[in-house]
């Protein structure tokens, strides 16, 4: 469910209405019958109770599909079938974008809101004993921050955030859509819980994809200077315990860390990647989305990874392979490389 600290809700809509805003169509006169009933908000497939929408267009999440809850999903033709016998298909070719334009309806200012303020604390910001907030330092409505907090100046702390004990916030950092433990350190220019980078390319023109997730910073996180963390698009997000994230990193939309992992400097890391405990991420490494990183892989220097690792695992080189097999892949290189000079 989409976190009404940092969003307003303008539904609920009828399934008619929304089949009717995106053009779907029903799959027969029973699913029509069944259009009547209200939605109150969308969600993935995995989290969707018999009120929500969610959409389905890549068989990778198919027994997602088989098991979902939700009251309707937006689907092509040909995938319909698979639907769960209480869930309405909301038949459309294209179901990401038809998703896209309905969450705008839902949500229709799901990014910063901005408004002429003289105070630089809201009066309904709850700030405990012992905070201390440098000068410039704007906090918005509903910010709860607890005790022995630091922010400094010029930092922007956005609608609904929350802080825990003994943060340390840098000057000039920017955060929205996010939930902080205690302990947590983050340095000067950071930007936490911007909207990621999600749209549907279409050839009429792209449509952004409202990002309606949260950034959630575990205790002892400490994150560096000028670092990028996106907002998930409908899931959160997720930094765990203790880990340790460089200068100059960017972590996309949905992105899960486990405990203790360390990112070094320059690391991107792609939509939807989960990586477990342990993990390291040496400088200017980078990750697609959507893998699954097991806990104590080491990921070298300037690694390019394009498919899920098994725990324990090194890996290196673009496209990352176990370092071993890329040592001798390297020195096969060489002595090719050397032989064809010879040869010359």
């Amino acid at each position: 469910m989409t976190d009404t600290r940092f969003y307003d809700n303008k539904g609920p809509f009828s399934v008619q209405e929304i089949a009717g805003l995106v053009g779907a169509t029903f799959a027969n006169d029973q699913d029509l019958y069944k259009a009547s009933g209200k939605i109150s908000d969308v969600s993935t497939l995995k989290d969707a109770t018999p009120s929500d929408l969610s959409f389905f267009h890549n068989p990778k999440y198919l027994d997602d599909l088989k098991e979902t809850k939700a009251g309707c999903v937006f689907t092509t033709k040909d995938l319909a079938p698979f639907t769960p016998e209480k869930t309405i298909p909301l038949i459309i070719p294209t179901p990401y974008r038809a998703y896209a334009v309905t969450a705008h309806h839902f949500y229709p200012s799901a990014e910063c809101e901005f408004s002429a303020r003289k105070d630089l604390i809201s009066s309904t910001a709850s700030l405990a004993k012992g905070v201390v907030v440098e000068v410039g330092a704007v906090i918005k409505k509903g910010v709860e921050i607890d005790s022995g907090t630091f922010i400094g100046a010029n930092t922007v702390i956005g609608r609904g955030v929350k802080i825990g004990k003994n943060c340390k916030i840098g000057q000039n950092v920017s955060l929205s859509h996010c939930l902080i433990g205690d302990n947590v350190t983050v340095l000067p220019g950071t930007r936490i819980g911007q909207a990621g980078f999600g749209f549907f390319m279409d050839e009429k023109g792209h449509v952004s994809v409202p990002q309606l997730g949260r950034v959630v910073l575990e205790d002892r996180v400490e994150i560096g200077a000028n670092v990028t963390i996106d907002r998930g698009t409908l899931d959160d997000t997720h930094i765990g315990f203790g880990s340790r994230v460089d200068n100059l990193v960017q972590l996309g939309h949905g992105v899960r860390l486990g405990k203790h992992c360390v990112i070094v400097s320059q690391v991107g890391i792609s939509g939807s990647t989960t990586l477990g405990d342990f993990v390291v991420a040496a400088g200017q490494a980078g990750l697609a989305g959507h893998l699954n990183i097991g806990s104590q892989v080491q990921i070298a220097a300037q690694a390019g990874l394009m498919k899920d690792v098994d725990p324990g695992q090194k890996v290196a080189g673009t496209p990352a392979v176990p370092v071993r097999q890329w040592h001798r892949q390297t020195v096969s290189l060489a002595r090719l490389a050397q032989k064809r000079k010879k040869e010359a």
